[in-house]
């Protein structure tokens, strides 16, 4: 699923397009214990609450594709009897009106999901009239191509709200709040099936993780049958070790500067573009090449890449680089900049000494006060 179709399930979270018929939940404590469970018809539910649901559905398909939102593909033995796939696929046709298949989700996600904490497990069931659209991109509201049917599961942890004083109106007094557990937004969650091209994805989903880094791989493994790829962090780590093993000693400050110079204009360049930016093995060895790096050094790309990354693996070009700042560290010293003023930095041999040379003009502030930078005898 790219942003563009993420955007369009979104908009369905509100009271005028709302296309969610029925809502689960399950209310789990840090002993995995089902403490509450709730079936209900969605719009039978309070404005108040609905308007807090909505939020927490957003929350949900909110964040970066190849960070937040990962794409999974299911292995055609989840699509069995029995597999994950289709244990999935008939809690989706069952319009979550099988109290049973209900049950049994709820039980696989408190049996593989990590968390020490209590929670709340929401799942939804939506039939989207999705419109057809015009050639010039415009939507057919009186045109629909297909009736798309989906499940969403949001996983929110509930935490007690903090002691404190409060105003008692009916009182008029200051005293003592009581202390509510507080259902807060989604720190998990799946789409299934997939938006993908404006269609139902039988053999896709769409993973919510509110921390990149905690994808908790274990869970999609166990819950999906799916395998979780390189993290964002992952894949800018094994990026730098494929530039590092590859370059060795010729690993200097202005090619590093400009690999990511370059990998700051490709980004420029498709930055209107609704699916994210991937780079293969071939395009890296690429980008590496547009950069200056040398024939002789590209002969060990091939054996840096496949040991760090993987021979078939893509790297997401928005998890390599930091379009908003360009940063330089020593073990004293960090220096952070703008990338598109990154040329003011330089690397020089002042006094026999290895140096950072910022270029400043007058505008130089110390700890908020302004001072004028010194001026050097010639």
């Amino acid at each position: 699923m790219n942003k563009k179709e993420i955007s369009e399930l979104k908009k369905q979270f509100t009271p005028d397009n709302c296309t969610i018929s029925r809502i689960c939940g399950c209310y789990v404590d840090a002993e995995k214990e089902k403490r509450l469970e709730m079936r209900e018809s969605f719009l039978s539910l309070s404005d108040e609450e609905i308007f807090k649901y909505f939020e927490i559905f957003k929350k949900t398909l909110s964040g970066t594709i190849g960070k937040n939102l990962l794409n999974l593909e299911f292995p055609l033995t989840t699509e069995a009897e029995g597999g994950e796939q289709e244990f999935l696929l008939r809690l989706k046709n069952s319009r979550l009106t099988d109290d049973s298949l209900v049950d049994e989700c709820y039980d696989k996600i408190i049996e593989h999901y990590y968390n020490a904490e209590n929670y709340f497990i929401i799942l939804v069931h939506a039939a989207y009239d999705v419109p057809g659209k015009a050639r010039d991109n415009t939507e057919m509201f009186d045109s629909s191509d297909e009736v798309y049917e989906y499940i969403l599961c949001c996983i929110c942890p509930v935490k007690l709200s903090k002691a404190g004083l409060c105003y008692n109106e009916a009182e008029n007094r200051i005293r003592d709040r009581i202390r509510d557990w507080i259902v807060e937004l989604p720190e998990r969650g799946f789409l299934f099936p997939a938006f993908n091209e404006r269609s139902t994805d039988l053999h896709a989903m769409l993973y919510y993780s509110k921390k990149p880094e905690e994808l908790q791989a274990e869970f999609v493994e166990n819950m999906f049958g799916c395998e979780v790829s390189l993290t964002a962090g992952e894949q800018k780590e094994s990026f730098q070790a494929v530039i590092s093993d590859t370059l060795g000693e010729e690993c200097n400050y202005e090619t590093v500067k400009t690999i990511h110079d370059n990998l700051n204009m490709l980004m420029e360049e498709h930055k209107d573009d609704p699916e994210p930016v991937m780079l293969d093995k071939r395009e890296v060895k690429q980008l590496l090449e547009r950069s200056g790096v040398e024939d002789e050094k590209l002969s060990d790309f091939d054996t840096a890449y496949d040991n760090a990354v993987g021979e078939d693996t893509s790297l997401m070009a928005s998890n390599l680089v930091n379009t908003r700042r360009f940063e330089i560290k020593t073990p004293l010293i960090t220096i952070q900049v703008s990338p598109e003023y990154a040329d003011l930095v330089e690397t020089r041999i002042v006094n026999g000494k290895k140096c950072l040379v910022i270029t400043v003009d007058d505008n130089v502030t110390v700890n908020g006060i302004p001072a004028k930078t010194m001026e050097l005898d010639e």
